[in-house]
């Protein structure tokens, strides 16, 4: 039972999350969002104006309600389904790591939907290193698991993880690779939601009868 509510918490922060991103986005109007140029953090702004002084943007999201609660719930979500799995991921260090790993993450996004950037710049940017920097350490954790049941996952782990670091790094330098500033973003904060969507599936499919330990 609590794999599969861990499962179902995660599955459900993943399609709140990226359902968000698609529908907030694609009710901006002046100016139109663009994943290429805007951050994800944009879609939760308060008020409208050009944003960020280091890189001037236009911003005006009218459903930033919205996405604050989303980012919210789905920082809930994560925490909450991490503490879940915490059995499924079997005792040892890498297990722990995973676990406290997610739960900062999914903090991380709390704290971002209750302190939008416009609100409290300095809270909100805290958030986000939490999610950028522990979220994807918590998928280099869950590499190296013991875990039965996530252990066909450890590869795609390891390379989510590895995928995440890479863009939090090159996002955090500006670096664009062509997909511009705020696509680099979306590489460093999606490969958790993928992970977390894999590893929800297995999840809500494990059968009881297949020992934990």
């Amino acid at each position: 039972m609590r794999n599969r509510l861990a499962g179902a918490c995660w599955l459900l922060a993943a399609v709140s999350f990226l359902t968000a991103n698609v529908l907030v986005g694609l009710a901006w109007d002046q100016p139109r969002f663009s994943w290429a140029e805007h951050n994800i953090s944009d879609l939760g702004n308060v008020t409208c104006g050009v944003w960020d002084t280091s890189r001037p943007r236009p911003v005006c999201s009218p459903w930033h309600a919205g996405m604050n609660a989303v980012f919210v719930g789905a920082g809930l979500l994560l925490a909450v389904g991490a503490l879940l799995a915490r059995r499924a991921l079997r005792p040892g260090r890498a297990a722990t790591v995973t676990v406290a790993s997610a739960v900062a993450a999914g903090s991380g996004y709390v704290l971002a939907g209750l302190y939008p950037a416009d609100v409290d710049e300095n809270l909100h940017v805290l958030g986000a290193l939490l999610v950028f920097a522990l979220g994807n350490a918590a998928l280099l954790a869950a590499a190296l698991g013991r875990s039965p049941l996530l252990g066909e996952l450890r590869t795609v782990s390891a390379v989510l993880g590895l995928l995440g670091l890479a863009g939090t790094v090159l996002f955090l330098a500006r670096v664009d690779a062509g997909i511009g500033v705020g696509g680099m973003e979306r590489v460093a904060v999606f490969p958790l939601f993928a992970w977390v969507t894999a590893a929800g599936l297995r999840l809500l499919g494990f059968r009881r009868s297949r020992p934990l330990s």
